[in-house]
């Protein structure tokens, strides 16, 4: 049978591509991407050259039975997602599952993740942090789960699109104004930025700046971890 392996990918600096991660790549018969323009820049760097398949998050079925169909041909396949570990807030679950069900062994490897970037330069310690990912974009659901997430008392962790964030950080300030929010920005990145302060103070940071670029991660600490 033949063998998926998930490969965590850099989440922007390229060198944070693992050993293993560029043998695998290098070994397969087809590599599978979220999105082939941007696996294709990676590969391109490391001088790796093989075909690709796109598998889209919006037809995240679809690519699933095409990466199905070319494991049952007997040829192993290098799943990769834009950035970071495919299927934590990336495709890439649905065909990890449709491997494993029709017998493939599916193979983790290990890398760059944004959720473990954030917490291992936030300071924060404990035993639990949930994990939340992207919020709903309509404000209404955006704000109950945020209400819901900030009554647990725990560290949770979202993703937010430079569009939203400072919108995220106005719900946050209505809901509980003294929590604290650690924000990582372009992580790894040339512009690589990091806040802390409460929703209102990093905002405050935030609004004046001509554009607001980048990719966010934000971690919430509520309650007794204010």
């Amino acid at each position: 049978m033949a063998t998926l392996y998930m490969v965590a990918t850099p989440i922007g600096n390229l060198q944070d591509i693992t050993l293993r991660a560029l043998e695998v790549l290098k070994s397969v018969d087809t590599v599978a991407c979220e999105d082939t323009r941007h696996t294709l820049k990676l590969l391109t760097h490391f001088g790796i050259r093989k075909p690709l398949v796109a598998c889209y998050a919006y037809e995240e079925d679809k690519g699933a039975r095409r990466i199905l169909g070319i494991l049952d041909a007997g040829r192993d396949v290098a799943y990769c997602s834009d950035a970071g570990t495919p299927a934590l807030s990336d495709p890439g679950a649905r065909a990890a599952a449709s491997a494993r069900e029709a017998g493939h062994a599916v193979v983790p490897l290990p890398g760059p993740s944004a959720f473990a970037c954030l917490l291992s330069v936030s300071g924060v310690s404990g035993k639990s942090v949930l994990f939340e990912g992207f919020l709903s974009p309509k404000p209404g659901r955006r704000k109950s789960r945020l209400a819901e997430l900030l009554a647990r008392g725990e560290h949770f962790v979202v993703y937010e699109s430079p569009h939203r964030i400072l919108k995220l950080l106005s719900d946050l300030d209505e809901l509980d104004s003294e929590c604290r929010v650690f924000v990582g920005r372009e992580m790894t990145k040339a512009f690589e930025e990091y806040l802390s302060g409460t929703p209102g103070e990093i905002r405050a940071a935030l609004e004046w700046r001509e554009k607001t670029q980048g990719e966010f991660s934000v971690l919430v600490s509520a309650g007794k971890n204010a």
